[in-house]
């Protein structure tokens, strides 16, 4: 039994914690640019 990495390329896991990472950081932009926005008017 080979040993399993933290991550494995051949199911999806990977590339979901990516998208997961980067819907992260677009919900934090879009507040930040709301945070902004605001604060202008």
């Amino acid at each position: 039994m080979k040993t399993l990495p933290l991550y494995s390329w051949e199911n999806g896991s990977f590339i979901m914690i990516v998208v997961f990472g980067l819907v992260i950081v677009a919900i934090v932009g879009a507040v930040l640019l709301m945070m902004n926005s605001g604060n202008k008017k």
